[in-house]
């Protein structure tokens, strides 16, 4: 396996850093396969980082016969707002594609997920891709930083009734900028152009509730988009993989009920995007 970690090369990045996990390429026992590629971006309410959604998700992925990337994208502890993570993980999706070729990448099979705020960003370039606007920032075409599909664990979607208020206030901080809070309410910013969405999410979650993917979910249905959505009746939220690895301290976040959503989610891959 090949790990690298790449820093970010986009305006206003700090401390940005894209890890990448590629599994060797044996032409002489595989042939010319290009693998998908999950690219990770771990919650955290745009305050922190977590480590328990970035590397034991990316192992997982790469059993499924992906390669895996992890953002560590900049936050509000670095003291940036919106659309600074959005931009650095624009940049983080045309890097890949840019480098395709020599990782053994299928240029076309580029995937984001996201888990809680970081899930909320993912959505974002799902929604925001094909935007002049972005497209402007970013200084090249959204079909370089276009995602081919988002997987979204308990997602942060909506700045309205059902907010998780504290993802938006780091998010925003006091920026006046591009968008308003309303404007990043991604259930309001769906179109057709949005690409194949895995989803889960736990009846319980008290921290973001569940109408949060249930807005998305039906914004989804509306515009057309293929979509997998699972709803588990119980546990929290920030389960990640719901194991024991990825426990959070004092062993809260094991639940094999929600444990199954990485199955699950490798089937949806293997019918949707994984060539073996």
């Amino acid at each position: 396996m090949i790990y690298e970690k790449i820093p970010v090369a986009v305006e206003g990045t700090v401390q940005a850093e894209l890890a990448l996990y590629i599994q060797d390429d044996h032409p002489e026992t595989y042939g010319e396969r290009r693998r998908s590629m999950i690219l990770i971006c771990p919650g955290g309410g745009y305050e922190h980082v977590s480590v328990r959604e970035g590397e034991p998700v990316a192992f997982h992925f790469l059993t499924a016969g992906c390669h895996a990337a992890v953002l560590s994208y900049d936050i509000s502890r670095q003291g940036v707002v919106h659309p600074q993570a959005l931009k650095e993980l624009a940049w983080s999706v045309a890097y890949i594609r840019e480098h395709a070729a020599c990782y053994a990448i299928d240029p076309d099979k580029i995937l984001v997920a996201g888990f809680s705020a970081g899930a909320h960003l993912t959505a974002s370039l799902g929604c925001f891709w094909d935007r002049a606007w972005l497209a402007d920032m970013m200084r090249m075409p959204g079909t370089s930083y276009q995602p081919n599909g988002l997987i979204l664990a308990y997602p942060v979607i909506t700045s309205g009734e059902f907010a998780h208020r504290g993802s938006f206030e780091n998010l925003l901080g006091g920026n006046a900028g591009v968008e308003s809070a309303s404007d990043l309410s991604l259930e309001n910013q769906v179109t057709d152009k949005v690409p194949p969405v895995f989803m889960w999410h736990t009846a319980e979650d008290a921290a973001v509730p569940l109408e949060n993917s249930l807005l998305f979910a039906n914004a989804l249905r509306r515009a057309g988009v293929n979509f997998e959505y699972h709803v588990f009746p119980h546990g929290g939220h920030g389960y990640a993989l719901a194991t024991k690895e990825t426990a959070m301290k004092g062993g809260v976040g094991i639940d094999p009920q929600c444990e199954q959503w990485i199955g699950l989610c490798k089937n949806w891959l293997k019918y949707n995007f994984v060539q073996l």
